[in-house]
């Protein structure tokens, strides 16, 4: 598009602008010399102090996707904000403490406050997080120690996500041991509802899907449905969706269609507004095998057109998404993150096509 100074439009960009603001708070107008990345443009001058742009563009960008990954902390909690820079992260999941010991998150509240104060900074790139609980919380065990000491995890679990400021706490519910879900219903709806009454005011626990393995509970959207709705419908409790362990459950998602089908079931049985991020990875097993095995995007038997296809639905627009990817071995990493973000364009392009 070539500018025209002498195009006036009969709105004017303060009224413009200030909509944007009202359906978006984080559009905003940006130079077209200061932003040569902008994704649209609009026939306004150059309002911005001193460009000295002759008949210029005026772009406006929307909102980026929430895209990101799991980073370490290891070293201390701040270091989640460079590690986030690092792979071009604006979202993240972090452990707060070992993911495979009983011991508690250390995170101190004056450590949780420097957290909170650089996550509120204007130019801060990191816009959000989620933390992710122990893998040795099971509230489906029946054994009465296992059972104290999930609960005991969780609850501290949440306390540290929630004075952090997370947007939700991670959790994998745990593993009936092939007794189905009604013998340990009523542990983990008892569980979880006692957690809430200890944490005062907390964060949202999302509970992840999962790839089936050894009895785990939330192989389909109907068994969390079963755990929430046994909770009293609550909205403390939210949902995780993990691509991988869709695609090892049983779920294709190859085609836009069949993407759409998944989103449809997963609106109908639990609702998008529970959905608090995505985790998305690639599966190094196939279809069916009821197996938690990631892979990098594109690299994997999912691959990259059908993860394209899920997560450039629509309904899905606003969910945070996160890599759990193996990257070189270390996790995910930039080029990972963006190739994240090529998926989503991929998949807008042919669905509008």
């Amino acid at each position: 598009m070539i500018a025209n100074p002498s195009f006036q439009f009969d709105l004017s960009l303060n009224w413009f602008k200030s909509d944007l603001v009202n359906i978006d708070g984080r559009r905003r107008f940006v130079c077209c010399r200061t932003s040569p990345k902008a994704k649209f443009s609009l026939l306004f001058p150059c309002h911005e102090s001193g460009c000295g742009c002759f008949g210029s563009l005026l772009y406006f960008t929307m909102d980026e996707r929430l895209v990101g990954g799991h980073v370490s902390v290891s070293g201390g909690i701040m270091r989640a904000f460079d590690n986030a820079d690092a792979i071009g992260a604006n979202f993240i999941q972090i452990f707060t403490q070992s993911p495979r010991m009983w011991r508690s998150p250390i995170v101190t509240d004056e450590d949780a406050s420097r957290f909170r104060d650089e996550m509120a900074k204007s130019g801060s790139v990191l816009r959000g997080l989620v933390t992710h609980a122990s893998y040795l919380i099971n509230l489906a065990s029946l054994d009465p120690d296992i059972l104290e000491r999930s609960r005991n995890a969780l609850r501290d679990n949440l306390a540290t996500a929630t004075k952090l400021g997370a947007n939700g706490l991670v959790l994998h519910i745990g593993s009936h041991k092939g007794l189905g879900l009604e013998a340990s219903i009523d542990g983990i709806v008892a569980s979880l509802l006692l957690v809430f009454d200890q944490v005062e005011d907390s964060c949202r626990i999302l509970l992840e899907n999962t790839a089936g393995q050894g009895g785990s509970v939330g192989l389909t959207f109907e068994e969390l449905a079963w755990v929430i709705g046994a909770a009293g419908g609550t909205d403390q409790i939210g949902v995780c969706l993990d691509t991988q362990h869709l695609f090892a459950s049983g779920v294709s998602y190859e085609t836009i269609a069949e993407s759409d089908l998944v989103v449809a079931r997963l609106s109908k049985t639990l609702g998008l507004s529970r959905l608090g991020c995505i985790h998305l990875n690639d599966s190094k097993v196939p279809l069916g095998s009821l197996r938690d095995r990631h892979e990098n995007l594109g690299d994997g038997l999912i691959g990259s057109r059908a993860l394209s296809n899920l997560v450039s639905h629509p309904g899905l627009s606003k969910v945070p998404l996160i890599l759990e990817t193996p990257g070189d071995g270390e996790g995910p990493r930039k080029i990972d993150v963006e190739m994240a973000r090529e998926l989503i364009s991929a998949g807008q392009k042919r669905r509008v096509s």
